[in-house]
């Protein structure tokens, strides 16, 4: 191990994408406590996804993006991996770092970033990084492989809906026929939604619900690739961010999610106060698939609830995570 960081420090530029070694995995039992320190300064840094196995969790791992636990008693930050699985888990998390590398590697080195800081600082790293990846090679190769959409069946009614009960306001997501994704009328309704609940003193509970058997499937595929100038994107994020409007009524703000909550969705109810998930949720964070990373604020709000580590896994796997799993990460806050 000493040796391996000597060289390491002598020239990070030995691992990372340049290098086409994307991943760099570390077994970090019995590895003596002052090297696990100068790894941990090293990982930090490193232009690549690190990832540190271990037998079983350490109560202050080192510094990785991804921590695995071979043994039974996997808790948060680290994810259950059985030594006979590793291999498998391994190889699943390397195939979505490979697949899209460059997104990988700008995933970490935000999530890292956004260590520390305030939600708003963290929305604009995000949002910096998604305007970047928005304009490379993995980003272009995924829409020029990706079908046209079919054309997204007319609606007249408004794609968010506010019923006033009371002292509560219930926001619903009304986009059934294309399981809710977001696309910018509901973006800018959903910004109405909460500068109206933050805005009304009167209003104290705010209800974010979808309609239809699914809550969120995340942004509407008809618009990727549509935007102009990726800058202006950015300035559109920093004035019309769901998630920034969601942070002036939070407190207040309770999401009943169902079915799936994918990207987008998953994103902006991480940022409510009480997450309440039905038994059959299941949450997805698929966009380093497509040459990004999460773009609706969901590396700035997800690790509020989950850690770095953990959204770093759902992000680089696109692994699917059911209800009991996200209870037991804190990703949500109630089953039922």
């Amino acid at each position: 191990m000493a040796d391996a960081l000597d060289r390491l420090a002598g020239d990070s530029e030995i691992v990372g994408v340049l290098a086409e070694r994307p991943m760099l995995a570390v077994t970090v039992d019995g590895v003596d406590p002052a090297v696990t320190a100068r790894l941990a300064r090293l990982t930090a840094d490193l232009p690549c996804v690190t990832v540190g196995i271990a037998s079983e969790p350490l109560a202050s791992p080192p510094a990785f993006d991804v921590l695995l636990a071979t043994g039974p008693a996997a808790t948060r930050p680290w994810v259950a991996c059985p030594d006979s699985d590793l291999d498998t888990t391994l190889g699943a998390l390397a195939a979505g770092i490979e697949r899209s590398p460059q997104a990988a590697t700008t995933l970490v080195q935000v999530l890292r970033l956004g260590r520390g800081r305030s939600l708003e600082e963290g929305l604009t790293i995000e949002s910096f990084a998604y305007a970047t990846l928005q304009s490379g090679a993995e980003h272009r190769a995924w829409l020029a492989a990706l079908r046209s959409p079919s054309p997204r069946p007319s609606t007249r009614a408004e794609p968010v809906v506010l019923e006033r009960e009371g002292t509560s306001l219930v926001v619903t997501l009304r986009r059934p026929e294309v399981r809710n994704a977001v696309d910018a009328a509901t973006r800018d309704g959903l910004v109405a939604a909460f500068d109206l609940g933050a805005r009304d003193t009167t209003i104290r509970q705010l209800e974010l619900r979808g309609a239809g058997p699914d809550f969120c499937s995340g942004g509407d595929l008809g618009e990727f690739g549509t935007t102009p100038d990726p800058a202006l994107g950015h300035l559109v994020r920093s004035t019309r961010s769901p998630a920034r409007a969601l942070a002036r009524c939070a407190d207040r703000t309770t999401a009943h999610v169902h079915g799936a909550c994918i990207g987008a969705g998953l994103e902006l109810a991480a940022l409510a106060g009480q997450v309440v998930a039905r038994p059959d949720a299941r949450f997805q964070l698929p966009e380093v698939a497509m040459g990004l990373i999460p773009g609706a604020g969901g590396t700035a709000t997800i690790p509020r609830r989950i850690g770095r580590e953990l959204t770093a896994w759902m992000a680089l796997t696109g692994a699917a995570v059911d209800a009991p799993t996200a209870l037991r990460w804190g990703l949500v806050d109630a089953v039922g």
